[in-house]
């Protein structure tokens, strides 16, 4: 099952244990694959960084290798007008779409107001977890 990951569901599951850390370990086990862009992977190194000297010690370096390596990245071509109340949240419905993913996992409000765009459904993490996993 191909899922796109919202950034805060990343970051939830890299800090802490709960739905979007069993998220990740379903992709490392090869349960789920993770689609994402160069948009979504820039986002996450971004928040990855700030997080990561805010919090010295905390490596988050091999997690984005790793994600490099074993997600399948997609050309999310911008969308024709936005679709979300903060337009920074386009780039995940894009990415869905261009990788034919049919779920998005996240947290966001705006990206959860917005479920069932194309075809495209957004779930929070819990909610993935029971039906998926």
């Amino acid at each position: 099952m191909k899922i796109v990951l919202d950034t805060n569901v990343l970051v939830s599951g890299i800090f802490f244990t709960g739905p979007p850390y069993r998220i990740l370990d379903a992709w490392r086990r090869g349960t789920v694959q993770i689609v994402l862009s160069r948009e979504i992977l820039a986002e996450y190194n971004r928040v990855l960084d700030e997080l990561s000297k805010k919090f010295e010690g905390v490596n988050v370096h091999p997690v984005l290798a790793l994600l490099l390596r074993s997600s399948e990245t997609v050309e999310g071509e911008p969308l024709a007008k936005p679709v979300c109340d903060d337009p920074d949240d386009d780039k995940f419905i894009a990415a869905a779409l261009a990788g034919k993913v049919d779920i998005i996992v996240s947290g966001d409000k705006h990206l959860l107001k917005v479920s069932g765009y194309s075809g495209v459904t957004i779930l929070r993490p819990t909610a993935f977890v029971e039906r998926y996993l």
